[in-house]
């Protein structure tokens, strides 16, 4: 995941120098056609470069989306980072086990060691049920901004090109003789109107995405720390559970809960809000 945001920041300054090259270059478009000294030619290609600058604008607005598209990748990120010490605890004690079984398989310090290895992995387990949680819901949230931000451009863009089409039909290509003189040209109030349709139907823009279904409200987080919605420590309960229905396997020299999959923790999930 780090390596993904880390791509993604290069890509997001790629789409900002894109959005910048494109308002560059629709400002030199309309500086070329004023030198030109053709009205006709004058116009439209200023009028172009308004729409071409605007199509470049729409290019940083879409990279703005994807840093808050980032930002919930972080997220995850981070909610992996958090998981790893409980990781490291459990498999930190399950080693020690293996060695102390390897070279005094009677010592007693074996019992005390199953013990902490229970709480290491009840503690994991809690924190692996959030790191799930966390990673379904934000990847859900991420791409659903994602990928509505590429509709959006694609839309808005789309209007604009559209529009910008209608102002090529403004210029007149009818080829002239040497030392004919063209027409005059009388089209810049219907290219004016060209730009006002094409502000008015970016106005009115409305996003068409379907909604993205999420159950994730309907159950409350399991604490990385074991803390459950009503305060108690949910996992400090379940491992005392476990702890005080341990037996001693006189075979393997290890502590064992009794009984069959019974989990060495707990979830509190809280009735979903009406």
């Amino acid at each position: 995941m780090t390596k993904l945001i880390k791509s993604e920041n290069s890509a997001i300054g790629a789409h900002e120098a894109a959005g910048r090259e494109r308002t560059s270059i629709a400002a030199q478009l309309s500086e070329w056609g004023e030198a030109t000294e053709d009205d006709n030619v004058s116009d439209i290609s200023d009028k172009l470069g308004v729409m071409l600058a605007e199509i470049g604008e729409q290019e940083d607005n879409f990279a703005q989306n994807l840093e808050d598209y980032r930002g919930i990748l972080k997220q995850i990120r981070n909610m992996e980072a958090s998981v790893q010490p409980s990781r490291d605890q459990r498999q930190k004690v399950t080693d020690e086990i293996a060695k102390l079984k390897y070279k005094d398989p009677s010592s007693p310090r074996l019992v005390t060691l199953e013990h902490e290895l229970v709480r290491a992995e009840a503690q994991n387990l809690v924190a692996e049920a959030q790191l799930s949680n966390t990673t379904r819901q934000k990847l859900k949230e991420a791409y659903d901004i994602h990928l509505a931000a590429v509709i959006e451009r694609a839309e808005k863009q789309t209007i604009l090109a559209r529009h910008a089409r209608r102002l090529l039909n403004y210029i007149d290509d009818s080829p002239v003789v040497p030392g004919d003189a063209r027409q005059a040209y009388d089209n810049e109030p219907l290219a004016r109107q060209v730009l006002e349709d094409a502000e008015n139907d970016l106005r009115e823009w409305q996003p068409s995405v379907e909604p993205i279904t999420s159950a994730a409200g309907q159950e409350s987080p399991v604490h990385v720390n074991g803390a459950g919605v009503n305060g108690h420590d949910d996992v400090s309960e379940r491992q005392s559970e476990v702890l005080e229905n341990a037996s001693v396997n006189p075979h393997e020299g290890y502590t064992e809960p009794v009984g069959s999959g019974a989990l060495p923790a707990k979830m509190v999930v809280e009735p979903s809000l009406a």
